[in-house]
């Protein structure tokens, strides 16, 4: 996985995010920091122009103010072959959410889909709890649930015929045929705004920079974040810092990331 990290640097991947307003700056940093160029083209006149010169194409439902622009760009993608990243957020929240989930799924093909286990989950069986953008607590993964979900996510795969990944206390990124359990990353991850966002972002410049291998660069990206996360809360206890200083530090980390780093670091499994 660390050729994945570094064909990034060396391609340095174009990201089309048409992401939420929540978390767009985060997004586009994110990118910029682990190696990529983002771009945040949103209006629908546009999009599938300005996909045509990417590598990839990162779609976040966060707030779905214009379902014709990721319909457009998506399009257009795979047209093109280039990899689509797509973010469900809340997709079982409401029938908008889940109306435009499938809309979506009718007018392209998703590479990846990255969402929590209650997302996922939501998707798999078209049931599921809702608690506003973050996961369900009865769909919390611990080692303990971890084959329920791991098993979920290759069947959802083999359905849809992408790589899925779920975040959590593990997160899994799987195919059909085989699935990562990654357990990088800390529990302040989940107080900071936009952390899924912008690891969707970020999956979308590895996927950008290695279409042969998705869920590999699927996988990286995963740990790459969960790495940066354990990094950066070690460094922000020793300064008694907060969230704030966590964020910081997170991505300062992603973008001193190195292969070295990353296998020193990853703790990861097949299943």
């Amino acid at each position: 996985m660390k050729n994945c990290l570094n064909n990034v640097r060396i391609k340095e991947p174009l990201v089309h995010c048409i992401t939420n307003f929540v978390t767009v700056n985060d997004c586009a940093n994110v990118v910029l920091a682990c190696g990529g160029s983002p771009t945040m083209a949103h209006n629908e006149k546009e999009t599938a122009e300005i996909t045509s010169g990417c590598s990839s194409l990162v779609l976040n439902m966060g707030t779905v103010d214009n379902l014709d622009a990721m319909i457009n760009a998506g399009k257009k993608s795979n047209e093109l072959s280039h990899p689509i990243v797509l973010d469900p957020v809340a997709v079982g929240a409401s029938s908008f959410r889940k109306n435009a989930f499938d809309e979506l799924q009718k007018n392209m093909h998703f590479s990846v889909i990255r969402g929590n286990a209650s997302e996922i989950k939501f998707i798999a069986t078209g049931v599921g709890s809702v608690s506003g953008v973050d996961a369900a607590k009865e769909d919390r993964i611990s080692e303990k649930s971890a084959p329920y979900f791991a098993d979920m996510a290759k069947k959802l795969a083999e359905k849809l015929d992408c790589v899925i990944s779920i975040s959590g206390e593990i997160d899994i990124v799987a195919s059909k045929d085989k699935a990562y359990l990654i357990k990088n990353g800390c529990a302040i991850m989940s107080r900071i705004t936009g952390t899924g966002c912008m690891l969707t972002s970020m999956i979308g410049a590895f996927c950008g920079a290695n279409p042969e291998n998705i869920l590999d660069a699927t996988a990286a990206a995963v740990i790459t974040m969960g790495v940066s996360g354990d990094l950066a809360y070690e460094k922000t206890l020793k300064c008694n810092g907060g969230t704030m200083t966590f964020k910081m530090h997170m991505i300062d980390q992603i973008s001193l990331m190195d292969e070295e780093t990353l296998k020193e670091r990853g703790r990861y499994e097949e299943f």
